[in-house]
């Protein structure tokens, strides 16, 4: 199965960064949005990117025009037509992306696949919307996609399997690292990250640590990059919080439902950094937080780790995910250290 022509759609940051991607692996590019105004957004979040790499010695300006020439921009999805493959990159709304998937049905060659970029919907229920199920899959990015070298591809119960092989050879040969999962809400990355972060939150709630033990104590002991409150200030409460709404939709599990630190702050339009205060204040210059209570942090890291090594044990047994494809994509994913795996092998409690 060969590819050549790759359409997107929806060119905000993400949309765009995949049609970056694609582009600088030589193949031919369709970017369609909804507006010509949405059109001249992902031609400008585009041309920022390669304007940076160029700056940055990445690549030269022969390079960036030679990128930037085999894309086609519009808005009439019959652009789509002769696709290999079309990858949407569109909100997290599942009626919105049903609807686009039922309009690329109609339009795209039979022998096209599509493909979500959802990273936790179920793409069982997006390809419902189509005629072709067997040739649906999930090609889940990490922002931003030029730079990120891990791609989720998800199958679902009707993807051929011949169709998730080509997708996954497509990802490894444009210089991804790419991890084949079953399809379950938060896939491998999102369900292990949000259920971690979660857990941290329900710490703060039940009085255990402070923010700062908790954020310290993973930050030193676990050496993870940043504090579980922390990290979520950064993606955004909001989204963690809808994340969260789908796992618990699919687990029922309480300790899945979002803690309620979250949605008291989100209530209180405090959504995170983007709203300058989350967990922490961020009207100043935030400084990574401290705590001198090291026997604490070390029953905070303690707990912490054992729900999140017991999470992955449970993925990797239930069949949707292997080991390696799990401690990778939380390595390359999240930017760990060390795979849940690797963890256990030395991880005394």
């Amino acid at each position: 199965m060969t590819f050549e022509r790759i359409g997107v759609v929806g060119l905000g940051i993400m949309g765009a960064g995949i049609v970056e991607v694609f582009a600088k692996a030589g193949l031919q590019v369709i970017g369609v949005a909804e507006s010509e105004s949405a059109v001249e957004q992902g031609k400008k979040n585009l041309a920022t990117s390669l304007d940076r790499a160029v700056s940055r010695e990445k690549i030269t300006q022969v390079q960036a025009d030679e990128i930037s020439s085999r894309v086609t921009w519009g808005t009439d999805f019959e652009l789509f037509a002769e696709c290999d493959l079309v990858v949407e990159a569109a909100p997290e709304i599942i009626g919105l992306k049903q609807q686009i998937f039922s309009e690329l049905d109609r339009v795209v060659k039979p022998e096209g696949i599509l493909a979500s970029n959802t990273s936790s919907l179920s793409v069982t229920a997006i390809a419902q919307s189509t005629d072709r199920p067997e040739q649906v899959v999930g090609m889940h990015f990490f922002n931003p996609a030029p730079v990120q070298k891990f791609v989720e591809v998800i199958s679902t119960e009707k993807s051929h399997a011949d169709i998730v092989a080509a997708v996954t050879e497509l990802a490894r040969s444009i210089g991804k690292s790419p991890a084949t999962v079953g399809d379950k809400p938060g896939f491998i990355v999102n369900k292990l990250l949000l259920t971690y972060l979660n857990h941290a939150v329900r710490l703060l709630d039940e009085g255990v640590a402070s923010r700062e033990t908790i954020d310290s104590a993973m930050r030193e002991i676990a050496k993870f990059p940043m504090g579980p409150l922390e990290l979520l200030d950064l993606i955004g409460l909001d989204t963690s919080v809808e994340v969260l709404h789908t796992i618990f939709a699919d687990t029922q599990d309480p300790l899945d439902a979002p803690a309620s630190s979250l949605t008291t702050l989100i209530a209180d339009g405090h959504k995170g950094r983007k709203t300058g205060a989350g967990f922490y204040d961020y009207s100043n210059k935030h400084e990574a937080p401290t705590s001198a209570d090291d026997d604490l942090k070390i029953q905070v890291h303690e707990t912490l780790m054992k729900a999140y090594l017991h999470t992955a044990r449970q993925m990797n047994d239930s069949g949707y995910a292997s080991k390696s494809d799990i401690d990778m994509g939380m390595k390359l994913g999240c930017g760990l250290p060390e795979g849940p795996f690797e963890t256990m092998s030395h991880f005394v409690a």
